[in-house]
This record gives C-alpha cells, sequence and structure tokens, in this order.
C-alpha cells in the first residue's frame, strides 16, 4: 500500500503509532510536533480504516444508535490498547470497564452490551471461543479482533457484528472504537474468503452520525498554528486569571483539539482533565431550560406568544401573568435582579440536616423546607416590572421558564433534559448536582464562598439562588464536561440530528439560534454575535451561544461548521475579573479564526 509523505525540507521523523492523535483527545498540542510526526499519524489513520473490516452487520448494530436503551460493559482479552480503547469508547457513552477474570456472566447481569477487545492467538484457545459463544447467547456482543485474518474461522458461528484489523496499534484501537459509535466510517472488504462464512468482498459499510477525535490537518488546519491558545491560556493562569482552563474546538463534526490546563487550584496537585466536571453558570441556559423549551414547543405544548400564566398557575393575578414567553427568552420581559441569600434569616438555614432543613446547598449548609415556595417565589411574582420591552438580562426570566417546563413537562427539569437530551445523546458527566454521581476529584472547585455558605465549593452550585433551590434551576446549576457540551451543541450545528437520532426539526434550531429581537442581538434563550467584537472580532454574525460567570463560553459558529468551548474557574479562590479585563476568552477564539484562514501551510506529497 502506498503511503502519503510529507515533505517539508525538514528531518524525516517517525511516530510512535497512534502519538498524535492520542494528544489531541488528551492532551493537547505543542512545538515539539513536526508535521512529518503529523502525516504520519494520519498515515497511520488512513491505513486502520482502509484495512479494517466489518462483519455480520446486517441487523446495522454498527453503529450504535439507542444509547439510552444500553448499557455498556468492555473487555479485554490479550490486547496492549485496553486503556486508551475505553476512553475512546468513553468519548461516547458511559462504559464499564471489566477485567477478564471478573467478566463472568452474573457481574454482566445488568449489561446489555458486551465490547470485547481480543487478538488472533487468543482465539486460538478454545475457552477464549467458548467464553465469547456464551456471552453471545445473553448479551448483545461487538467482537473487536486483530491479528491474522484468518483467525475468523475460528468465530464461523458468531453472529454478532465483528470489527477486525489484521494490524496491532493504537491507531486501529482507535479507529475501532469510533467506528462502534459511527465517529468514523466503515468500508473495507475482506481480500480473501477466510471460509464460507467470510467469502472474500464479505463486510459493510457505515456512515458517520457522531463526533470524530480527529486532528486538525484532517480539516485543514496546521497544528502549529494553534499553538497560539497554548500561550493565551498559560497567560492566563500565570496571571491569575483562572488556575484551570479546558479548551475544545469542533470543526465539521471534528474534534481536533482538546486540551487541560493548569491544577484545579493554584498551586494545588490536582492537575485539569479533559473530562473535568465543571459548573456552567449560565450556559445552564442554553445547555439546559432552552433545550428543555425547544422540546415542548415542537411538541406543540408551549406557544412563545402565550402569557406565562398559561403555563405556570402560580403566576395568575400578578403582574407577569400575561408576559408572553418570547419577551421572557430574549430578556425583554422588564423583570429586575434579586440577591434572594441577603433576604434569609437565621432561622432559614441549619448547619445540620433534617426533616425541617432538607435542602442541602453545601457541605454543612441545609435550608428549610419549602424555602423556594414560601419566601423566593412569591418575591418574584411580586417583584416590579420596570423596563419591558427593553434588553435587561435577569435571571429571573429562566426562573420563570423552569417553571414553565416542568409544569407542562410533568416533571422536574433535571429529570428531563436527563431523559430527553443527555442520556440517549451518551453525555457521561451532564446534569445536575454531581456530587450525587461522581467523586469530589472529578469536579473542578469554584469559589470558596465566604459570604454566604462559608465553605469551599466543589459540585455544589455557585448561583446562590440556584443553590437555594436544590441545585436545579433555568439559569444556573448544570455541570459538564466539554466533552458532553460538544455532542449537545454538534446536535444544533446537524439541525437537529445527532447519533441517527432526530432531536430537533432544523426550522426548530433556526427560529430559536437566530436573533428574534428588535432591541438586541439575543435569540430566544441563545446570546448571539453582534457581527462586530463581540464574542470576538472574527466570529461570524451568526455565531449564537452563552457565556457563564465562572468563566465558561460556548460559541456556534454555522458558517464556518465550528464550535468553540472555554471552560475555566476563574473565581477560584475569589472572583476575579482578569478573565475579561485579559480577554482570555475571545482571543482565544479568534486564535482558531486565524488558524482556520492560515490553512496548511507546508506540503504532502505521496510515496510509494
Amino acid at each position: 500500500m502506498g503511503k502519503k509523505i510529507l515533505k517539508s525540507g525538514a528531518t524525516w521523523i517517525s511516530l510512535t503509532t497512534g502519538m498524535l492523535l492520542m494528544i489531541v483527545m488528551f492532551g493537547g498540542f505543542n512545538d515539539r510536533i513536526s508535521p512529518a510526526q503529523i502525516t504520519a499519524d494520519l498515515n497511520l489513520q488512513a491505513d486502520a480504516q482502509q484495512s479494517t473490516v466489518l462483519l455480520n452487520n446486517a441487523s446495522n448494530t454498527i453503529p450504535l444508535i439507542n444509547l439510552k436503551d444500553r448499557k455498556i460493559a468492555s473487555i479485554n482479552i490479550g490486547l496492549p490498547y485496553a486503556q486508551p480503547f475505553n476512553a475512546v469508547l468513553r468519548n461516547y457513552a458511559p462504559v464499564t470497564e471489566f477485567e477478564l477474570a471478573k467478566a463472568t456472566l452474573a457481574n454482566l447481569e445488568s449489561y446489555t452490551t458486551v465490547i470485547v477487545q481480543v487478538n488472533a492467538e487468543s482465539l486460538a484457545y478454545p475457552e477464549t471461543v467458548s467464553y465469547i459463544m456464551s456471552l453471545q447467547q445473553e448479551k448483545e456482543v461487538i467482537l473487536v479482533g486483530y491479528g491474522n485474518t484468518f483467525a475468523l474461522k475460528l468465530l464461523s458461528s458468531f453472529t454478532d457484528p465483528i470489527i477486525w484489523n489484521p494490524e496491532t496499534s493504537m491507531a486501529v484501537a482507535d479507529f475501532s472504537a469510533q467506528l462502534i459509535f459511527g465517529g468514523t466510517t466503515a468500508q473495507n472488504r475482506l481480500k480473501e474468503a477466510i471460509s464460507d462464512v467470510y467469502p472474500a468482498g464479505a463486510g459493510y459499510t457505515t456512515e458517520k452520525i457522531r463526533l470524530r477525535y480527529s486532528t486538525p490537518e484532517d480539516v485543514g488546519i496546521n497544528s502549529s498554528n494553534l499553538n497560539k491558545i497554548d500561550r493565551i491560556v498559560n497567560e492566563a493562569i500565570s496571571q491569575h486569571a483562572t488556575p484551570s482552563a479546558v479548551v475544545m474546538v469542533v470543526k465539521n463534526g471534528n474534534v481536533i483539539f482538546n486540551r487541560a490546563y493548569g491544577s484545579h487550584t493554584y498551586g494545588g496537585e490536582e492537575p485539569t482533565k479533559t473530562d473535568d466536571i465543571y459548573d456552567l453558570a449560565s450556559v445552564t441556559k442554553t445547555a439546559a431550560t432552552t433545550i428543555a423549551v425547544m422540546r415542548l414547543y415542537e411538541q406543540q405544548k408551549l406557544d412563545l406568544n402565550a402569557g406565562i400564566g398559561s403555563y405556570f398557575p402560580e403566576a395568575k393575578l400578578t403582574n407577569k401573568e400575561f408576559i408572553p414567553l418570547k419577551e421572557v427568552m430574549l430578556h425583554q420581559a422588564g423583570f429586575i435582579n434579586l440577591d434572594f441569600p441577603s433576604y434569609m434569616k437565621s432561622q432559614d438555614h441549619s448547619p445540620d440536616s433534617s426533616y425541617a432543613y432538607p435542602v442541602k446547598v453545601a457541605d454543612n449548609y441545609f435550608v428549610r423546607r419549602n424555602y423556594y415556595q414560601e419566601a423566593m417565589l412569591p418575591k418574584m411574582l411580586n417583584s416590579p416590572i420596570k423596563t419591558r420591552g427593553q434588553y435587561v438580562y435577569s435571571d429571573i426570566s429562566m426562573y420563570m421558564m423552569k417553571e414553565v417546563v416542568e409544569h407542562q413537562a410533568g416533571k422536574p427539569l433535571d429529570q428531563y433534559v436527563l431523559n430527553e437530551f443527555y442520556a440517549p445523546l451518551g453525555m457521561r458527566t451532564a446534569g445536575f448536582n454531581p456530587r450525587q454521581r461522581f467523586g469530589r476529584e472529578k469536579i473542578v472547585p469554584t469559589e470558596q464562598d465566604n459570604y454566604f455558605r462559608k465553605t469551599l465549593l466543589q459540585g455544589y452550585v455557585h448561583d446562590q439562588g440556584a443553590a437555594l433551590v436544590s441545585g436545579v434551576s433555568g439559569h444556573a446549576g448544570l455541570f459538564a464536561s466539554a466533552n458532553d457540551l460538544a455532542i449537545l451543541n454538534q446536535v444544533l450545528l446537524n439541525g437537529g440530528k445527532y447519533g441517527g437520532v432526530e432531536y430537533f426539526k432544523p426550522e426548530t434550531v433556526d427560529l430559536f439560534t437566530s436573533r428574534q429581537s428588535g432591541v438586541s442581538r439575543r435569540g430566544l434563550g441563545f446570546d448571539r454575535g453582534d457581527g462586530g467584537t463581540y464574542p470576538s472580532s472574527l466570529a461570524s454574525a451568526g455565531t449564537y451561544g452563552h457565556t457563564g460567570y465562572t468563566g465558561t463560553c460556548v460559541w456556534v459558529d454555522p458558517k464556518n461548521d465550528l464550535i468553540y468551548i472555554f471552560l475555566s474557574n476563574r473565581i477560584n479562590p475569589s472572583v476575579s475579573n482578569k478573565l475579561n479585563t485579559l480577554r482570555i476568552r475571545p482571543r482565544i477564539q479568534d486564535a482558531i479564526y486565524e488558524a482556520i484562514s492560515k490553512g496548511i501551510d507546508y506540503q504532502v506529497s505521496s510515496e510509494e
């Protein structure tokens, strides 16, 4: 097979198989990666696709579709790349890794789908084949095989999907993991007959239906031109604008940059990881509340021109009753902002949990039962309307929309978005109150709260009002990793479709993300670019997304098929505005556009 070789006048350099791709996925970029190294890795990826064959897929099991209905386990039999293979799988869905000795049918009872990695040598042992066949009788099995293709003769009775490659490498393991979920495609066929079951020409073709984890060069960008991102983020850390950050770039449906910086705290021992979970603050407005509104709107359970009181009975007979939902979503309802902690009395909270104080807002801080219904909600409903028709940003808007969503959906907001979006999309980390699902070490701490809760906030929402409503609010409370935000926003960029499932109609996405205000740049729930300097100088006018107070942002640019995600904890240990004064987020965004405009400024040639 001919290989593409890069010729740049530099010394020819070889690259450990898959090294660059793993840097893209788990460590970002640095100046030591040469053009030759990049091209070598691209060649390895191309070879993996050209040599991998998908068999036994008549039922179209691959790529996996209904993730919400699947619980997935992964078992490795004799392969050296189990850890990176499973790490790639977990970019797409929750996957539990089992050691072979513990992968008994009893331990796998609750799992629907079992992915088994095996090499040709292991299949020579009858007990290996017997184990795989016993799994197939009980579970949906996906077999990922490596090595001599003639080992397929030993699997003539196996009827579930097989992904096979004659090579054993990190690049092949990565490709196979992405193929399972449709991050990449199967195209190859068996070159020669293996058996009557696997004749020459056997194989299936699949489509790409999810994010692909790749390199900038795959979309025409020079990796070295993205090194500017490193310098900007390192400046932010050195200037104490934030102790940590994660930056992700998605171009043309490919994750091309994914890097973690710094540590959870200044001088801390916990290094930031790309899958760390951050408090998203106001990104909650789009990544939870607005998508819920979009779903209910499509189901004709909401009329954007109807008043709040039509869907929220408590708003009847108040000055909020007839304010249309559209004005609420545009921040033009005239709502004011309220400082809820300042209204609290000593009898409203306790350091201990009890029947009277069940609402946990932080470690050693509990709020009395029904505080929201008896204190917070009346203040919002009775607050004055002062600037109706003008754009005045107020969190009360999304408190109201949460109430509307829950009334029309018939369930709490956190459960609704989990069941309707996060679980079906394979989003592992997204959700409210992450301490109920993850250890502290996975969650980046926000602020040392010396004003309200007098403790370090780690896994408890920073926003005081959201904390007082059990951590679930329409304006704040959502936590997630960068990867989960990439999945969710790729749904929007795709016009509502992802993973073979339509979550929204294209016209619904267009309605909510396009400019809907005559007095501001806003869409329905979404913030938008102004075609000038916001959110950055080079962002197109059609860019939409949102920022978050804790130092986060997500921006989607349909014109450039681009998603930019920045997560940080800029308010640790205390509130600092340096992230804004140094313009860290927009400078990174502009660096991405600059790299896109430069393209690849070296030459790729082919050598037999």
